[in-house]
């Protein structure tokens, strides 16, 4: 059935056959009025185009939404081989869908829920600075796997760098693996968000929050040569990164185009996992492992929970082995095997 998403300046709505769906419309509304970023209202709408289809289908209101049938919901979730945790995000939509319009939780009826883990009294064990909430009956999920995100090798990264040939994507992986950028914070500067006399770049985050982050020597370098050589002289937008060839040029950038510039290298086999994230995430890691304090990291990587934080600098697999092969060494020394 013909259920869409439409943004019309800048809002986003679900249509059913040309007609609006008031009912998840109301809440987007909501949204935007709360101020939530136009690119999550818009995953908001998409996750319920699935679950509208998913009703339509099943001759299913949302006054009818139980917990059990939404297992039925995961059930086909899973058949088209969802992310386990893109399911879980989907469910919590519905939730928050069905809790806007009837100021209730949906009924939990027979279905298996999450059993709250004990952790005991006192405060969170991984960083002792939030106490423990009390425990409480936890809401239907399924179980996401713990995935460990390696960064990229220096020999990634040199590969990586060598194929590029403009100044301007330099500038861009420079930012994601020096200052440890999103790909919407790179899209989303400005001009004068550069600032080289304090030799500093402002970046617009998640949620509106502004940071700095210090200007490296090697970006400040690149970045200009990009506006000396490639980026028109006369350009009418202020974005600082623009298409510089075809009809479009001197346009922003759009997300698409910063996609097409990982999506290309990774053709190659040595860079098949060297997407803009990964970057980011090599930022992150290769912070912690100069020494660079939790705080610290956790501001110039623009994170509002420190917990998020913990999960870019958990160990990879090689500084495992490293650390390994190096008490191992230590062992044969003790026993005399060496």
């Amino acid at each position: 059935m013909a259920i869409r998403v439409e943004c019309v300046e800048g809002l986003y709505s679900l249509v059913e056959d040309d007609a609006p769906i008031q009912e998840a419309n109301g809440y987007l509304r909501a949204l935007n009025l709360r101020g939530l970023s136009p690119l999550t209202v818009r995953a908001y709408a998409y996750d319920l185009v699935l679950l509208y289809r998913w009703l339509r289908a099943n001759g299913t209101t949302l006054r009818e939404l139980t917990a059990s049938r939404l297992l039925e919901f995961i059930g086909e979730q899973r058949t088209a081989a969802a992310d386990p945790r893109s399911i879980n995000r989907r469910l919590s939509t519905a939730r928050l869908l069905y809790r806007f319009h009837f100021s209730a939780d949906i009924d939990r009826d027979r279905v298996s829920l999450p059993a709250p883990h004990y952790k005991g009294p006192g405060r969170e064990r991984v960083l002792g600075l939030h106490r423990l909430p009390r425990r409480r009956a936890l809401h239907l999920r399924v179980k996401a796997p713990h995935k460990l995100v390696e960064p990229l090798t220096p020999k990634q990264v040199r590969e990586f760098l060598g194929h590029l040939t403009r100044y301007r994507d330099l500038a861009i992986v420079h930012l994601m693996l020096l200052c440890g950028l999103r790909s919407c914070e790179v899209i989303r500067l400005a001009m004068h968000d550069v600032v080289f006399g304090d030799r500093q770049i402002r970046i617009q985050g998640k949620g509106s929050r502004e940071r700095a982050i210090p200007l490296p020597d090697t970006l400040a370098l690149v970045l200009r040569q990009y506006f000396q050589i490639e980026r028109p002289k006369r350009c009418e937008f202020d974005r600082l990164f623009v298409v510089l060839q075809g009809p479009r040029r001197g346009s922003p950038m759009s997300a698409a185009g910063l996609r097409s510039l990982f999506r290309h290298r990774r053709l190659i086999a040595l860079l098949a996992s060297a997407n803009a994230h990964r970057f980011r995430h090599t930022f992150g890691t290769d912070m912690a492992r100069a020494g660079v304090r939790l705080p610290v990291l956790q501001k110039m990587m623009g994170h509002a929970d420190a917990k998020t934080t913990l999960q870019y600098i958990q160990l990879s697999m090689a500084d495992i082995a490293e650390e390994y092969q190096r008490a191992i060494a230590e062992i044969d020394k003790r026993y005399g095997r060496k």
